[in-house]
């Protein structure tokens, strides 16, 4: 009896096709859970991100876990980016620590992720000036239908005070990093 008829259509021949698969997939750094469901595999958290930092003078944001840089990615900001955001239109990204506490699926920028912007000292600060904070900050992809233009305008800072990435990091960002996550800004 030929061994190889014999396993033909069996658990182990499916076994062995779901295991090559899941090799090819960590061989080309390919992570994405796309990737795994691909392979027949349910995606397992390899890292806990458990603080994001971004440098806005650096124009740079780090995903840590434990201390440790998990990715490094190149951002861009608002047009005024120096400072913390004082008020609604400013076009500054806040400074301080925050929460990312919602992700965002249908917006009119690729993919979202709330910062918890404005908490309560925020608001009395703003209240105190006469001003409204503003709000609706997010870690975003590029506006939708544009993200061709991703290579220039990530060289510029061009959003309202978001902090945006290009739609891949951003799919990646939002598959290491869970609601609830800090997110520390400073300049």
């Amino acid at each position: 009896m030929n061994i190889s008829l014999a396993y033909h259509g069996s658990p182990m021949r499916a076994w062995l096709r779901t295991v090559s698969r899941a090799l090819f997939c960590l061989a080309i750094g390919f992570t994405h859970p796309a990737a795994f469901a691909w392979a027949g595999l349910a995606q397992v958290d390899l890292v806990k991100v458990d603080l994001v930092k971004v440098d806005k003078s650096q124009r740079k944001m780090v995903l840590l876990s434990g201390g440790q840089p998990v990715k490094t990615y190149r951002i861009a900001l608002g047009a005024n980016p120096q400072g913390h955001k004082q008020q609604e239109g400013d076009e500054r990204t806040p400074e301080g620590l925050y929460r990312l506490d919602y992700k965002k699926e249908d917006s009119r920028f690729y993919r979202a992720m709330h910062i918890s912007y404005p908490n309560a000292v925020d608001k009395i600060s703003a209240k105190a000036r006469g001003v409204e904070p503003g709000g609706f900050i997010m870690v975003h992809g590029q506006r939708n239908w544009l993200s061709w233009l991703a290579p220039i305008s990530q060289r510029f800072d061009w959003t309202d005070g978001c902090i945006a990435l290009t739609n891949a990091e951003m799919d990646e960002f939002m598959a290491l990093v869970d609601v609830g996550t800090e997110i520390q800004i400073e300049w």
